[in-house]
C-alpha cells in the first residue's frame, strides 16, 4: 500500500477539533490513520483498530461509497468501545495516493456538530473557522471551490500560508482583532483580483467558543459584493460627473471635464476628440490638408493621462488629429456604435498598418485593451471618446461600456448645448463687431475715445452702442444707447435702432425729432411680435442723442430715459451733470423729448455712458453718478485716455452686473479762418455780390477748383430763400473735411427737388444744386431752417493755416 500526502493528514488530524475526529481509510478499507480525536470520539487507541477493517466499526450493516472521487456525507451508526451505538455524522473525501490508488479521509462528528457542519457545507458563501493560532480548522465546500487550492491543502494552515485575499496582511489583523476582543466585524471589504477581474467581497467575522479543543476562535464568512459595488460606484462616478461636465458653456472645458472625470476611474488614458461639424476653428478640419495620406477627421478637444507628460498622446489638445480612413474611430463616427476591443490587436494586416505612429507608441506604452465610444446628442455625431488602459492590467468589459456610454451620452448633451451656445456667442460677438462703431472718428469737431465692456468677461454681447456721427454744417452727433438684455438678441435689436439712428441723424433730423422717429420704430418693433412673448431685447430700450456744432460751439441734447451725460469744465476740472429733461425710455410711444441747448466752451468733455457704469445690484444710480463725479474730477487738460479709464475704474473688481459703453468726447472749435458769414438782404439783386464774395473766399482758401460748382449752389440757394424764405437770411461757407455752403432763413417751407418740364421757366434751382453737389439735404430748426450742400476737396487739399 503507498501512503498519501502524510503531511497533509497529520496537519489536518492535528488540527481537527471542535468534536470533529479524522481517520484514514486505504483502497482495501483499512484504517491507516487513527487521530487522537477519534479516540476521545469512540474511545479505540490507535493500535486497536489500525489496519483493521474499517465496517468493523460500523454498529450495523451499512452501504459505504464506493468508486468515487469526489466526496460523501452523511449519518451512520458506529459503535463506541464499550459496545454501544454511536450515531455519527460522517464525511468521506477521495486522497490520492502517491501511485495514484484512491484513500479516504473520513470526518467522524457527534450529530449536533453534523449538523453545524451540513449547514456551513449548505452555505453558498465562503467560510473558515480558526483557531487562537489562526490555522484554519475547518472550511466549507463554497471556499474551496471559490479558491481552488485542494481543503487538506488549506487545513491546519495561517493565512499567509494558503493566501484567500488580496491584502493577507489586512485580512490577518482583522482576524486577531476579533479574536481578542470578541467583538464581530460585519461587512469589511475588500478587494480580491480573480482570474484578471476585481472581485470585491464584504467579509464578516466573529468569535466561536470552540474552534479546536474546547479553545475559542473565529469564523470567517465573506459575500460577493462586485455587483452592487459596481453599482455603488456607478452611482457615484455619474453623480460626480453629473456636478462637473456641463457647468460650463465651453466646448473645450465641456471636453475637458469629460475626460478628467474618467481617469483614472474607467481608463488610463482618454482622448475626447470632435468631429468636423463641430465648429471651433476659423476652418473646417476638411481644409487642414493631409498629413500621409490620412484624414484629419477630428479635433482633440480634450484628453487625459495617469501620467503628467501626456507620453500616450500623438497631439496636443487643440490640434487637428489624422486618422487612416479605415480606421474604427472613423467607423464609430460613421455607425454611431460603441468599439471595444477587450485586447487591443496590434499585429499585421489590421488599420494600423496604415498608422505605424499610432503602433509604435501603444506597442512601446502596453496600451493593451481599447474602448472607443460616439458622442452623440440630437441624432448628431459630435466626435468620439476614445478610453485605454496600461497600468491598470484589466481589459475592458461590457460593464464597462456600458458605464462609459451613460457617461459619455450624459456629456454629449452638455457639448451640444455649449457647441449651440458657442455658434449663437460667435455669431452674436460677429454681429455686435459689425454693428459698433470699429474707430469711432470726430473730425474736427471733437477728439473721442470710447470703452465696451460687456458684462459677460469672456466676451460677451448685449445691447449697450455708442456711435459717433459726423452730420451736416461740420457738426457731430455723439450718441450712447441701451437694450435691455443681452445675448443675441439684444444684440440684433441694438443693431437695428443704431442703423435708424444713423439714417434719421442723415436726414438732419433735431435731436428730439429723432428720439421721436426712433421711438415710433421702437413701438412698431414690438407690435410686430404679433402677441407672442418678446424677446429680451424688446423689453425696453434707453437713448442719449447730442449734436455739437464747432462753428457756434453750441450742443442740443436730448434724451430719453437715459442718464444725464456729464460735464467737464476745461477751466477748472469741475464735474457736472447737464441738465436734460429724462423723457420716457423708448417704446413706451409717449413720443415726448424735449431738447436742450447747452454753450459748450473749446476743451469740454462730454462723457456718455450707459447705466451698468452707474448702477449696480448694491448701489442706487445716485450712489454710483457720484463715484462717477469723483473719479472724473482731475486737474484740467487731463487726457481722454485717463479720464477714460478712471470712469470704468469706478466698476472695480467685481463683475459686472450689466454691459457698459463709455463714450468721451473733447470739443473743439473751428478757428474763424475756416469759415464765413454773411447777412443776406431778401433782394434779388444782392444775389450777385454774394456769389462774388464767396468766389473770394474760396481762392484765398486755395479752392480754385471747387469755384465754378460752389458760385452756382450758392446762386440758386439764396436766389431760392429770396425768393421763397423769410428774413433774416445768412450764407455760410465752412472749409471741414468737405466744403459746406449753406443758406440760413427763418422761414417755415422746405425746398423740394421735382422734375421741371422743358416749358417751365423755374423749379429747377434745388435739382441744380442738388446735382452739383456731393450730399444735399434740408435741416430745420424752431426759428427756421437751414438749406445746405458739400462739395469734396480737392485730393490733397491742405488748405492756408489757421
Amino acid at each position: 500500500m503507498t501512503s498519501p500526502d502524510d503531511k497533509a493528514i497529520d496537519a489536518a488530524a492535528a488540527d481537527a477539533g471542535g468534536g470533529t475526529a479524522l481517520a484514514v481509510v486505504d483502497g482495501a478499507g483499512r484504517l491507516t490513520r487513527w487521530t487522537d480525536s477519534a479516540r476521545r470520539l469512540l474511545g479505540y487507541r490507535a493500535e486497536e483498530v489500525l489496519s483493521t477493517p474499517a465496517a468493523g466499526l460500523l454498529a450495523a450493516a451499512a452501504e459505504l461509497p464506493n468508486g468515487f472521487t469526489g466526496a460523501w456525507s452523511g449519518t451512520v451508526g458506529l459503535r463506541h468501545r464499550d459496545g454501544a451505538p454511536f450515531p455519527m455524522g460522517l464525511r468521506v473525501s477521495a486522497l490520492p495516493g502517491l501511485d495514484g490508488e484512491m484513500d479516504w479521509l473520513v470526518s467522524m462528528a457527534p450529530p449536533d456538530a453534523a449538523v453545524l457542519e451540513a449547514v456551513g457545507e449548505a452555505c453558498p458563501f465562503p467560510m473558515a473557522v480558526w483557531d487562537g493560532d489562526l490555522r484554519m480548522t475547518w472550511l466549507n465546500d463554497a471556499l474551496a471551490q471559490a479558491y481552488g487550492m485542494p481543503r487538506e491543502l488549506r487545513l491546519g494552515r495561517r493565512l499567509n500560508e494558503s493566501p484567500l485575499y488580496r491584502n493577507t496582511r489586512e485580512v490577518t489583523r482583522l482576524l486577531r482583532k476579533v479574536l481578542n476582543t470578541g467583538v464581530p466585524e460585519i461587512d469589511h471589504e475588500l478587494e480580491q483580483l480573480d482570474h484578471y477581474r476585481h472581485r470585491a467581497y464584504a467579509l464578516s467575522v466573529f468569535p466561536v467558543a470552540n474552534a479546536r479543543d474546547g479553545r475559542p476562535g473565529v469564523c470567517s464568512l465573506n459575500v460577493d459584493v462586485t455587483s452592487s459595488r459596481r453599482t455603488r460606484e456607478r452611482m457615484t462616478l455619474l453623480s460626480r460627473a453629473s456636478r462637473r461636465i456641463g457647468a460650463h458653456l465651453d466646448v473645450m472645458q465641456t471636453a475637458q471635464d469629460l475626460a478628467d472625470v474618467l481617469v483614472p476611474v474607467l481608463a488610463d488614458y482618454v482622448t475626447v476628440d470632435l468631429a468636423e461639424s463641430v465648429e471651433l476653428g476659423d476652418a473646417p478640419l476638411a481644409r487642414l490638408g493631409s498629413s500621409h495620406g490620412d484624414v484629419p477627421a477630428f479635433f482633440r478637444a480634450g484628453q487625459m493621462s495617469i501620467h503628467d507628460d501626456f507620453r500616450e498622446s500623438l497631439w496636443p489638445r487643440g490640434s487637428a488629429v489624422f486618422v487612416p480612413p479605415d480606421s474604427p474611430f472613423i467607423e464609430v463616427l460613421s455607425s454611431g456604435r460603441s468599439h471595444l476591443e477587450t485586447v487591443l490587436e496590434t499585429g499585421p494586416g489590421n488599420w494600423l498598418d496604415h498608422d505605424p505612429r499610432r503602433r509604435e507608441r501603444i506597442l512601446t506604452l502596453g496600451m493593451h485593451t481599447l474602448l472607443i465610444l460616439p458622442i452623440h446628442a440630437r441624432d448628431e455625431i459630435l466626435g468620439i471618446a476614445v478610453m485605454v488602459r496600461t497600468e491598470n492590467p484589466l481589459p475592458f468589459d461590457e460593464n464597462d461600456r456600458t458605464l462609459a456610454e451613460e457617461l459619455v451620452s450624459r456629456a454629449a448633451l452638455s457639448l451640444d448645448n455649449a457647441r449651440r451656445y458657442t455658434r449663437e456667442h460667435t455669431a452674436a460677438l460677429a454681429l455686435q463687431r459689425d454693428l459698433l462703431p470699429s474707430d469711432p472718428n470726430g473730425g474736427n469737431a471733437v477728439d473721442v475715445v470710447s470703452r465696451y465692456l460687456p458684462s459677460d468677461a469672456e466676451g460677451g454681447v448685449g445691447g449697450d452702442w455708442f456711435d459717433v456721427i459726423p452730420v451736416s454744417g461740420a457738426r457731430v452727433a455723439l450718441v450712447v444707447g441701451d437694450v435691455v438684455g443681452h445675448g443675441i438678441n439684444a444684440a440684433a435689436t441694438m443693431g437695428r435702432l443704431r442703423t435708424a439712428v444713423i439714417t434719421l441723424a442723415a436726414l438732419d433730423q433735431p435731436p428730439d425729432e429723432l428720439l421721436r422717429n426712433l421711438d415710433e420704430l421702437y413701438v412698431r418693433l414690438t407690435e410686430e411680435s404679433d402677441g407672442r412673448a418678446l424677446p429680451t431685447a424688446l423689453m425696453g430700450a434707453t437713448c442719449l442723442y447730442m449734436v455739437y456744432d464747432p462753428v457756434t460751439r453750441c450742443c442740443v441734447s436730448a434724451r430719453a430715459g437715459h442718464p444725464p451725460p456729464a460735464f467737464i469744465d476745461p477751466a477748472t476740472g469741475e464735474v457736472s451733470y447737464l441738465d436734460i429733461p429724462s423723457g420716457a425710455p423708448l417704446g413706451i410711444g409717449t413720443r415726448s423729448f424735449q431738447p436742450v441747448t447747452h454753450h459748450v466752451p473749446e476743451g469740454s468733455v462730454l462723457v456718455l455712458y450707459t447705466d451698468g457704469l452707474v448702477e449696480t445690484r448694491e448701489h442706487d444710480i445716485d450712489h454710483g453718478l457720484e463715484q462717477l463725479r469723483l473719479a472724473l474730477t482731475q486737474p484740467p487738460g487731463t487726457g481722454l485716455e485717463e479720464l477714460t479709464a478712471r470712469a470704468v475704474g469706478t466698476l472695480g473688481d467685481h463683475r459686472q452686473d450689466d454691459d457698459v459703453a463709455v463714450l468721451l468726447a473733447r470739443t473743439r472749435s473751428l478757428c474763424p479762418s475756416r469759415f464765413a458769414t454773411w447777412e443776406v438782404p431778401r433782394e434779388a439783386a444782392a444775389v450777385a455780390g454774394l456769389r462774388a464774395a464767396a468766389v473770394r473766399t474760396l481762392t484765398a482758401w486755395g479752392l480754385e477748383r471747387l469755384v465754378p460748382a460752389a458760385e452756382q449752389i450758392v446762386g440758386e440757394l439764396l436766389a431760392n430763400a429770396v425768393l421763397h424764405g423769410a428774413v433774416p437770411i445768412r450764407l455760410r461757407l465752412i472749409r471741414d473735411r468737405v466744403l459746406v455752403v449753406e443758406v440760413f432763413d427763418n422761414g417755415c417751407s422746405m425746398p423740394r427737388q421735382h422734375k421741371s418740364s422743358s416749358a417751365d421757366e423755374a423749379g429747377r434751382g434745388v435739382a441744380l444744386a442738388a446735382a452739383l453737389s456731393s450730399r444735399f439735404g434740408v435741416r430745420s430748426f424752431p426759428e427756421g431752417k437751414s438749406v445746405w450742400a458739400e462739395l469734396e476737396l480737392p485730393a490733397g487739399y491742405t488748405g492756408p493755416p489757421c
